[in-house]
């Protein structure tokens, strides 16, 4: 371990040094993500860019959590439900097939708590990615409990390829060329190889699932090697995966993505991930338990995050700036009425259409189920501050426009209230 934090700790000063700007905009020198680069570039040519709101835009010394004044404070005590402040809330939520939790943290001793069949479960679809990132951070404090700049160190100099493990996602992730000043978004490809806050970002910020079971890996590989990781070859990796019992990588990949929500306070049937986001990772790896989500839990969760305590007061920090937005926002972010505040955000979807049914049956509109949700943090520049957690249900129609729609009368809301 001391060798670890030696090597960790030598590579982060000679990258840091001399260095004062940040991330998420001006955060390559910090976490060396390539995307960033070009953002930033942006911003020091005064380029134009309609890909991203104004709310996009602050510093990583800009980005604090909001609720370390009640850090000790149990989520029982937290999560009280403000009688009017509810009321206000329900009124714009449709009824069956919408579940939502909403959380005003604009005053911090004065919190106002609404809540809507929050204890309905859903399929949490790519909200589960946030699972993924918290695991990530969990391991790393295990790998390096005493300095956070080894592991940060670790995140911006440990480069590994996807092979079969981020391979068969739709999504496209960016990948900057920052000597020829190109922007490219494709697949990700088997050979694809970038650093563990690479492989992070993609996985947040366009949210590919390829990169998901990429970083779930890499976690896995921290529990399995514990000191050994930081020099652990692919071939290394790949022979402990053939060699392991199915069942045993099964378990150890399940409980290292659910336990650290249950440490939170987060029961199982609040929030849970049973399964790596591609099919190729059950070459070696079962599914387990199912996944489910609430908003009651994911709101826990949250609650958790400001409050400092998701592995640790850094570790929170860490996690909440990778769910900053600087790509373009979707769904629920993507009001107008947030186009000026600070959005950290995670959306999934997940459906399924009979054709027998309904042959045209659409994307995102499924007709057996048709899940959609958003968990989001939302910083107004009036310094109104508040958690949604919202998950829906509804056959047969994109939600996006419905969560976009909830977004604006949500922050009207909790801004005039």
């Amino acid at each position: 371990m001391n060798k670890l934090l030696k090597i960790l700790g030598f590579t982060f000063f000679v990258f840091s040094f001399g260095f004062t700007i940040y991330y998420p905009i001006d955060g390559y020198q910090s976490t060396g993500i390539a995307r960033l680069y070009q953002l930033h570039k942006m911003v020091q040519d005064s380029v134009e860019n309609r890909r991203i709101p104004a709310g996009a835009y602050k510093k990583l010394e800009d980005i604090k959590l909001n609720l370390l004044s009640r850090k000790d404070d149990s989520l029982s005590t937290i999560l009280v439900e403000d009688e009017e402040f509810a009321k206000s809330i329900r009124r714009y939520l449709p009824g069956a097939g919408y579940s939502a939790t909403v959380l005003d943290i604009s005053n911090p001793d004065s919190l106002k708590y609404a809540a809507y069949r929050e204890t309905a479960g859903y399929q949490p679809g790519s909200v589960g990615k946030i699972a993924v990132l918290t695991a990530l951070f969990d391991q790393l404090q295990k790998l390096c409990p005493n300095s956070f700049d080894a592991r940060t160190g670790l995140l911006k100099n440990k480069r590994v390829s996807a092979r079969y493990w981020g391979t068969g996602d739709h999504h496209t992730i960016p990948i900057y060329d920052i000597e020829k000043d190109k922007l490219t978004r494709r697949r990700v490809v088997a050979s694809d190889t970038f650093s563990l806050y690479e492989w992070a970002d993609h996985m947040v910020s366009v949210s590919n699932n390829g990169a998901a079971s990429v970083v779930w890996r890499e976690a896995l590989l921290m529990a399995a090697f514990g000191e050994h990781y930081e020099t652990l070859t692919e071939e290394q990796a790949e022979t402990y995966f053939k060699e392991t019992p199915r069942d045993s990588l099964t378990n150890l990949a399940n409980d290292i993505v659910n336990l650290p929500l249950r440490e939170l306070g987060i029961d199982k049937d609040e929030w849970r991930l049973g399964s790596f986001f591609t099919a190729a990772a059950n070459k070696y790896v079962g599914d387990k338990g199912g996944s489910i989500g609430t908003p009651v839990g994911l709101m826990k969760y949250l609650v958790k995050l400001e409050q400092g305590n998701v592995v640790d007061q850094q570790s929170s920090l860490e996690i909440k700036r990778l769910l900053y937005m600087t790509d373009r926002r979707i769904r629920y972010a993507a009001s107008p009425r947030l186009d000026s505040a600070a959005v950290y955000f995670k959306s999934g979807s997940f459906y399924k259409c009979d054709r027998k049914k309904d042959p045209n049956c659409g994307d995102y509109a499924g007709n057996v189920y048709n899940y959609m949700n958003s968990v989001i943090i939302v910083e107004q520049p009036d310094d109104t501050k508040y958690i949604v957690c919202l998950m829906t249900n509804v056959l047969n129609k994109n939600s996006a426009g419905a969560h976009m729609y909830l977004a604006s009368k949500i922050d009207e809301v909790v801004q005039n209230n």
